[in-house]
């Protein structure tokens, strides 16, 4: 009889597993997080969907992330993995279901975001920008919330920057995507010089930080940078978390002199969220 190690509980209904020949997958289902851990599971119809190669920095956000959301998401990927024509990014689920967290959050809290409109996004990726659709008036339903409709242009251009091994990019995109990890470090050490700390680049934080980069990238390569006049809350903040406030500046100056390029007050408002939740983990 096959049976399958659980090596540790992530939460009540998702745990990391071994499997026979020593592979190692997280498993969804139904209350197999309740027993104490470790334990062997020999009854592998309790398994509803298994999932490889994620990134074990992205593990802690099934510590952050309400249960609701991470089940929510996982059947959005599965209507999307039989929608789409590509293999997507093992961390997908994780990642989407911290960027729909977000998107419920920002409106809870009365936080509006200028997203790429979505009949623009329809032109380029029209089965994503569908996905992205239904996956907003299924929020709006299920989570009690009112989402912007353009949210769903977000969403979609996750399951696009999820394409696993993608080919196709713009040349423009290319571009700073092959920059991608002398940029990353360059602005890590500005973090680190700034506030005296190491940053651990193993952390989930950092590789958050680092994702947050990458759509970074990508939004210059497209020219769609955020920008809906959050200054006010920018100022607020920086004036709040100072250092960390100068540390963003100093990355935006970083990216005008070296690369001739302007990020929005938007933009920094949002790495200085991710840095602080960097410093926050070596209580700063």
């Amino acid at each position: 009889m096959q049976s399958v190690q659980v090596v540790k509980k992530l939460n009540n209904n998702f745990v990391l597993c071994e499997d026979e020949e020593g592979v190692t997958f997280i498993a969804y289902g139904k209350g197999i997080g309740f027993p104490k851990t470790p334990y062997e599971l020999t009854d592998l119809s309790l398994i509803d969907r298994r999932f490889y190669d994620v990134d074990q920095r992205y593990l802690a956000l099934f510590n952050e992330l309400p249960e609701k959301v991470l089940h929510f998401t996982v059947k959005l990927v599965d209507i999307a993995r039989n929608e789409l024509d590509y293999e997507l990014n093992p961390n997908v689920v994780l990642t989407l279901a911290d960027h729909i967290h977000f998107c419920i959050q920002r409106v809870r809290q009365k936080i509006y975001v200028q997203m790429p409109l979505i009949y623009e996004v329809e032109q380029q990726y029209p089965r994503e920008a569908r996905l992205g659709r239904y996956a907003v008036k299924q929020i709006d339903r299920r989570f009690m919330v009112q989402l912007n409709p353009n949210e769903a242009s977000g969403i979609a251009l996750h399951f696009v920057n999820a394409r696993y091994n993608a080919k196709t990019r713009r040349d423009t995109l290319d571009q700073w995507l092959r920059r991608y990890d002398e940029i990353l470090e360059d602005t890590v050490s500005m973090v680190e010089d700034e506030m005296g700390i190491v940053v651990d680049r193993e952390s989930f934080n950092f590789a958050r930080y680092s994702s947050h980069l990458m759509y970074l990238l990508q939004r210059l390569g497209s020219n769609h940078l955020l920008d809906s006049k959050m200054s006010d809350m920018y100022r607020s903040l920086g004036q709040e978390r100072p250092r960390i406030a100068r540390c963003v500046e100093q990355i935006g100056q970083y990216f005008q002199t070296r690369w001739n390029l302007t990020l929005t007050e938007e933009e920094k408002l949002y790495l200085l969220l991710h840095i602080n939740r960097i410093c926050a983990r070596e209580g700063l």
